[in-house]
């Protein structure tokens, strides 16, 4: 069966999420010779987590290529090959190594736009691994997608499955701005859905009902959006249907699709693997408050990482990463409101 909203081919593969990225990669290069791929050991190793196995072969090594460990630079790099003209995919190996490219994100990525009044836009993709679960030390598992959100002029986006991590990749190598593109290391290879052999877009800023339900509406992205559907599931088997809105992209926010859900069921957890404070969960939490306050027959509940840096020591990783029996606890305490 394929994946909500993608559309069904005469040909599918059941394909992991790495596996499906890999194929969008594939695709891009093949359909635009402005498309180049580039970042750590991407070329002749495909990639720390082999999303770009194989590319460098077919595509060649000017189109497909290593760059030194330098994260400034390749976001630098990428910033000027596409006011070139060119679309750069360019890989971060891990999303907690992006920090000392957020000068360039802060000061350059998103600003292009309006710096030259609509005369030039910078049509670049990051593509970052990102958050917990899969026992890497600390800074390779953080989840800093607040960082990026809370930069005007660059767009989010948090895939959750593989059919719709190709179809966003691709939505996302065609945008005319930047995008930062992030992978959960935890779905890279938990497993395999049908996945159309054909390119195909799905279109950003848009959120998804990942499974309907009329008691509570869970919000999550991204990794999260598994162990939501796992809460939902044993929920289900008590008597109690949770729905489950997976936002995809959190910049541009679908704010509409959230609010039609919370507006539905009455109470809301928000559920992220970042750290409590400052998380993208109390932009969501806010914008429920703001535009459905009055449908609310709980407070907005949180389930997030503790605020703390990610633990360096992978025995306690999953004390610091939420689980179903986390997200369960705050939907019963919500229930009892």
């Amino acid at each position: 069966m394929a994946a909500e909203g993608v559309a069904t081919g005469a040909a599918t593969a059941h394909l992991t999420m790495v596996q499906a990225i890999n194929q969008a990669l594939d695709q891009a290069l093949a359909q635009d010779e402005r498309v180049v791929v580039f970042g750590e050991d991407v070329g002749v190793m495909g990639g720390v987590f082999r999303a770009t196995d194989g590319l460098q072969a077919k595509h060649g090594a000017e189109r497909v290529y290593d760059t030194p460990l330098a994260e400034s630079g390749i976001v630098g790099y990428a910033v000027g090959l596409a006011l070139a003209g060119m679309r750069p995919v360019a890989e971060v190996q891990f999303a907690g190594f992006l920090y000392p490219a957020l000068d360039q994100v802060l000061s350059h990525v998103g600003r292009y736009r309006h710096r030259t009044r609509g005369r030039y836009t910078v049509p670049l993709v990051v593509r970052a691994a990102y958050g917990g679960g899969v026992h890497t030390p600390e800074q390779h598992a953080d989840s800093p997608e607040a960082l990026l959100a809370h930069a005007p002029g660059v767009k989010v986006v948090v895939p959750s499955s593989p059919a719709r991590a190709k179809g966003l990749l691709l939505a996302a190598i065609d945008d005319p701005d930047p995008v930062f593109f992030l992978e959960a290391i935890k779905l890279y290879r938990s497993s395999r859905e049908a996945v159309p052999a054909e390119p195909y877009r799905l279109e950003l800023g848009r959120a998804r009902v990942a499974r309907e339900g009329d008691a509570l509406t869970l919000v999550c992205w991204g990794g999260m959006v598994e162990v939501c559907l796992q809460a939902a599931d044993v929920a289900a088997r008590e008597g109690v249907e949770l729905e489950v809105v997976d936002l995809e992209t959190l910049v541009p926010l679908d704010e509409e699709t959230v609010l039609a859900s919370v507006r539905k069921t009455g109470r809301a957890v928000v559920v992220h693997e970042a750290a409590r404070t400052g998380g993208f969960g109390a932009e969501v939490a806010a914008r429920i408050a703001e535009g459905a306050l009055f449908h609310l027959l709980a407070p907005v509940a949180r389930v997030a990482g503790w605020d703390a840096p990610y633990p360096p020591f992978t025995s306690v990783e999953h004390h610091y990463r939420p689980d179903a029996a986390r997200v369960l606890a705050a939907v019963r305490e919500a229930l009892l409101t």
